[in-house]
């Protein structure tokens, strides 16, 4: 029963992020589509490849780019 839970709730939050950056408004470097979203590659090391844009703490940059807690929530981090 629980692992069916945390299966719905997995799925939720998948598609709740297919509105998401889909890659049309994305930078022509954020090639590699995950979760519904365009990302750029080195994507699993945000700290070093994401936090010039999305910000240090990577809630957003200062040219809108968006929030990666958005889609990732507050246990990505």
């Amino acid at each position: 029963m629980r692992l069916a839970v945390l299966g719905m709730i997995f799925g939720a939050l998948l598609v709740a992020c297919d509105d998401g950056p889909t890659g049309v408004d994305a930078p022509d470097g954020h090639t590699v589509r995950f979760d519904g979203a365009a990302h750029a590659p080195g994507f699993n090391d945000p700290a070093n490849q994401c936090a010039a844009c999305h910000g240090t703490d990577l809630r957003g940059g200062d040219g809108g780019e968006p929030s990666c807690f958005t889609c990732h929530g507050q246990v990505w981090g």
